[in-house]
């Protein structure tokens, strides 16, 4: 973070200083009271399980500098205390405050129901070819860390990628009104949170809210393929183009293949036609390199270097991540699920090669409300006709994947209430040879059954 003042952040939030000399300097910002990088600013949040007001002093003690207060009675007699009303809302202000002020250089926001992180990661890779480019860290993508991530922002840095995520309505709107976007991307609308939210077309409104805190000439790159956002018209001087298959795509994807295990395909951008042989499987991540070159061209760098770029990107951990076992290959991409996810993975075990049997162990998709079976027949139905050997489920709702793969096919269907029960049996099972994917929801917590595995005795 470029320096400030506690003076600058008493102007951004409009607290008051309980204490302390506003000329103090800052450099950082920390929500947690035992990670101190220098010279931070503390920001106490009340938790289900603790308030992190009783730890302002072992803040200051580890190298805050400064902190915030929705409390009126904290005085440490340490450095400058500032009340303010919402340690949230005064953080999103400070963000706000960082943009308009400090932050000069274009920002491009991502969001969508699936495929963020991948897409963030191929948008990174493509304005790199050609800028000093910041990317989200881990998950900061919400309510906290997009103003979190706007703080750790540095003068080098002339482009920024941002992920975008929301779960309730409103949220997308006041992080976008932080981040103040200058390019959108939205990569599709599934049915993630739908439990919250009630429908794909209030989930396609509230990821829209991104563009609320753009300004006018500013760009919004939709998925062309995906039958809700084809039918986005902005009703703002704001560009909109599209990507994908279609006719409707000013940046269009044709001739789709696997080669070698690679997704590869044509992108026809400005009339030209780039061949591009991406490092990661499947065709959904076709669709995020798509958008990656979409916002590269839009940016003005050249896309024959973005492509360049984006073929060597190599995916990152839990998200189709590839490896070798003692002659097994595991798939893990165990990171999260959602049904359109979990049937892009499915589709990138039927696309692969392997020696021996393929075997698809999935978990419960979360968070789905009260249709959550539905959902998971859905996607036992999509499962009937990819070259599939067998199918592991673990939880309830799983089984429902069961129950239409049994239905419509003799497949072998193998059912677990706990992941102990699946790795041992996974264990008992394997051979040299085999292929194993592994999709659940993040609380499911795979990565039991992928260690298990790759701890077997030999």
């Amino acid at each position: 973070m470029v320096q400030v003042t506690v003076k600058e952040i008493l102007e951004a939030t409009g607290g008051r200083l309980l204490c302390g000399d506003d000329s103090v300097v800052l450099e950082h910002i920390s929500i947690d009271s035992r990670k101190m990088e220098g010279n931070d600013l503390f920001v106490p949040f009340i938790g289900a399980r603790a308030d992190a007001h009783n730890y302002i002093g072992m803040a200051f003690d580890r190298g805050a500098a400064a902190s915030l207060s929705m409390r009126g009675d904290v005085e440490t007699g340490k450095g400058p205390v500032i009340l303010v009303e919402d340690s949230m809302k005064a953080l999103q202000d400070i963000g706000r405050w960082y943009r308009q002020h400090v932050l000069k250089f274009p920002i491009v926001g991502i969001t969508g129901s699936v495929g963020k992180t991948s897409t963030r990661e191929m948008v990174f890779a493509a304005l790199s070819s050609g800028f000093h480019v910041f990317s989200t860290k881990g998950n900061f993508n919400g309510q906290i860390g997009v103003p979190l991530s706007l703080s750790q922002m540095a003068p080098e840095d002339e482009m920024a990628v941002l992920e975008m995520g929301m779960s309730l309505p409103g949220e997308m709107e006041r992080i976008s009104r932080v981040a103040c976007v200058d390019y959108a991307v939205v990569t599709n609308i599934g049915i993630s949170h739908i439990e919250n939210l009630g429908s794909q077309e209030n989930i396609c409104r509230e990821k829209l809210h991104i563009i609320d805190g753009m300004k006018d000439g500013g760009v919004l790159i939709l998925n062309g393929d995906d039958p809700i956002l084809a039918q986005v018209r902005i009703d703002r001087p704001i560009k909109t183009v599209f990507y994908g298959c279609g006719d409707n795509c000013q940046y269009r994807v044709q001739n789709i293949r696997t080669e070698d295990n690679r997704a590869v395909f044509d992108a026809v951008i400005n009339g030209r036609i780039y061949t591009v042989s991406l490092k990661v499987p499947g065709i959904h991540n076709v669709m995020n390199a798509m958008a990656a070159l979409a916002a590269a061209s839009e940016t003005g760098i050249s896309v024959a270097g973005a492509v360049k770029a984006i073929e060597e990107f190599g995916g990152f951990a839990r998200r189709l991540e590839i490896s070798e076992d003692r002659g097994i290959t595991i798939i893990d991409d165990a990171y999260n699920a959602s049904p359109d996810s979990m049937k892009a993975a499915l589709q990138v075990l039927d696309s692969m090669k392997a020696e021996g049997r393929k075997i698809a162990v999935l978990a419960d998709m979360l968070e789905l409300g009260e249709r959550a079976p539905e959902y998971h027949f859905d996607v036992g139905l999509y499962a009937v006709d990819k070259r599939v050997d067998a199918y592991v489920l673990i939880g309830e709702l799983a089984s429902w994947i069961g129950r239409a793969v049994d239905q419509y096919t003799e497949l072998p269907t193998k059912y677990f209430k706990d992941n102990r029960e699946a790795a041992d049996w996974l264990i008992s099972q394997i051979r040299p040879g085999d292929m194993l994917l592994f999709k659940g929801s993040n609380s499911m917590n795979l990565k039991e059954v992928i260690d298990a595995v790759r701890q077997r005795e030999a």
